[in-house]
């Protein structure tokens, strides 16, 4: 890391980004930014909302203005195992078997419409997105870094999907919902497309994936005083015992919660965290990771709103040291 490469630094970067992203995409500050900072902080995104709300638009964008390698996987029912990792082929000249490397070893892989593969596709990515390597037939390849997966998923529809099991659940660090363009919002992504004259978008790349893992590492550095650490905690906690829940956050959800504050903080020109930052993340940090009793479904109650109960009854810390 470079010594200059300081919280004001990170923030006009992360600002700059977001600005180029912002060019093509309308409407979607907060989600962009919150899944921005959860790539800072070394996540995964998960993007679940109903088609034509510019869900893979705001990935792709935001994979060219990271400077990424990017590769998309475009998820279908028959998509085997091999199509995501990559697999052994047999080459004439040598009368050896050798590994192609798939789609997965890339900087950032957009899985669209994950929900469209079958479970067992979907566990393929479960290693590469937790231990950055990948396992074919008994051998593990490395992934470089940095190495991102951003999904989309749509809610609305069951037949030919495949809901996916809590395990790749867990493995998001978020999940995000778009939701709907105010009007005038949605006038503009009209009026952008009259100006460019193609269906196609362009954003100019901000950084080299070099500088992202420079900003990773500054990332790291940002002070977590040990009251929002219980914090974190104490909201996991709670969703545990909390009603209509059946299985509460995991300490991978208290993790995430630290960690997506940090780069939250970071972005906002900040060395420390504040509870403010952990509440508006909590919910699409948790939500994901509750699983809901059968008489909360039948009653249309949903993770979200379990999920903001809970952080309004638990205490926030009192003082917060902005200093280390």
């Amino acid at each position: 890391m470079r010594p200059e490469m300081q919280t004001t630094s990170i923030a006009e970067t992360g600002a700059r980004i977001l600005a180029a992203v912002r060019t093509v995409v309308v409407g979607m500050d907060d989600p962009v930014e919150i899944a921005l900072a959860t790539i800072l902080a070394g996540g995964h995104v998960l993007f679940e909302d109903v088609p034509g709300l510019g869900k893979t638009l705001a990935a792709r964008s935001l994979a060219a203005a990271l400077g990424l390698e990017f590769r998309r996987l475009q998820c279908t029912p028959d998509m085997l195992p091999g199509d995501v990792t990559g697999s052994y082929v047999y080459e004439p000249d040598t009368g050896e078997f050798v590994f192609r490397p798939g789609p997965i070893f890339t900087g950032l892989l957009l899985a669209d419409e994950i929900n469209r593969t079958t479970p067992k596709t979907q566990s393929a990515m479960l290693e590469a997105m937790a231990e950055r390597q990948v396992t074919v037939e008994g051998n593990s390849f490395p992934l470089a870094a940095p190495f991102h997966v951003i999904a989309t998923s749509n809610p609305i529809e069951y037949e030919g999907t495949y809901a996916l099991p809590e395990a790749q659940l867990d493995r998001f660090m978020v999940r995000l919902s778009v939701g709907y363009p105010e009007a005038s919002g949605e006038a503009q992504i009209l009026l952008n497309r009259v100006l460019r004259q193609q269906e196609a978008t362009h954003v100019d790349p901000v950084l080299k994936a070099s500088l992202l893992l420079e900003l990773q590492q500054a990332v790291e550095a940002i002070h977590v005083d040990p009251d929002i650490a219980r914090y974190c905690v104490d909201i996991a906690r709670a969703t545990r015992n909390a009603q209509h829940v059946s299985v509460g956050s995991s300490p991978r959800g208290s993790l995430a919660l630290m960690l997506l504050g940090r780069a939250l903080a970071a972005l906002d020109g900040r060395e420390f965290v504040r509870p403010d930052d952990i509440k508006r993340i909590a919910v699409p940090v948790l939500a994901h990771r509750l699983t809901l009793t059968p008489q909360a479904w039948a009653q249309g109650i949903d993770a979200a709103h379990v999920v903001s109960g809970v952080v309004s009854k638990v205490p926030v810390p009192p003082t917060v040291g902005a200093s280390v």
